[in-house]
């Protein structure tokens, strides 16, 4: 298994907000609002980790039929519906999912789109091979896969030259709620999770420890952790200089 903090010879830093199950809504105007910060040089680089509510969210080239449920469904399940300005097409958060948003500035990693998200998947990859399972990648299509099945989706936003949304990786999400729609518009595959592929629940917290050591190494940054109201303090701060 892998260590479970970052290498002491990484050579800058960035902030880590873990937070629980959060509502959607709160945390896309969060993570506006920080990109926004960190365009300004108001923050640094960081990356948020959570939970969501159980929500759908479609991406600027969504098509609304992948969502197969009626509002009235939606309504009895508790799930909320959002169209975003992220890439991809229609996807599921829910609590059991580790879902994660870096607010990165490329440009100081020598990075790509292309490449970012292909760095993003390796996370998911070497996380899923720290606990015995092979995870693949698609040509010409964005995720990991265990198999047929799809195990961590991604849809990023790079806007002056800074990232935000991210991943999502299934660990032990309510499944059920992915026949309400046509994740990422896939027809020719289904949808996985941890659990669905051990036979059992998987650690959340240790599965979220391997995330954060593979986010470190492979962007090269030490996570410090913060909370909200610090990251706050730091932008009002910075923009009343």
């Amino acid at each position: 298994m892998s260590p479970a903090g970052a290498s002491p010879e990484l050579p800058r830093s960035a902030w880590l907000l873990e937070l629980g199950v959060e509502p959607y809504e709160g945390i896309l105007d969060l993570q506006r609002q920080l990109a926004q910060s960190r365009q300004r040089d108001e923050i640094g680089d960081g990356l948020i980790l959570l939970e969501h509510a159980p929500v759908i969210t479609l991406g600027r080239r969504a098509e609304e039929r992948h969502i197969l449920a009626s509002s009235e469904v939606l309504k009895k399940e508790g799930i909320s519906v959002y169209r975003v300005e992220r890439g991809g097409d229609v996807t599921y958060h829910g609590p059991g999912q580790i879902v994660g948003y870096p607010i990165l500035r490329l440009a100081d990693y020598g990075l790509g789109v292309s490449d970012y998200m292909h760095l993003l998947e390796e996370i998911i990859v070497r996380v899923l091979a720290d606990l015995g399972l092979a995870g693949t990648r698609r040509e010409r299509t964005i995720g990991v896969w265990l198999g047929d099945n799809k195990v961590a989706a991604f849809g990023a936003r790079v806007q002056k030259g800074v990232t935000y949304h991210g991943f999502a990786f299934n660990v032990n999400p309510n499944m059920r709620h992915y026949d309400l729609i046509i994740p990422c518009g896939i027809t020719d595959g289904g949808v996985t999770s941890l659990q669905s592929e051990l036979g059992e629940a998987a650690d959340l917290v240790y599965t979220r420890q391997l995330v954060r050591h593979w986010f470190s190494e492979l962007f090269r940054v030490r996570l410090e952790p913060v909370s909200t109201g610090e990251l706050q303090v730091t932008v009002e701060t910075t923009a009343t200089r």
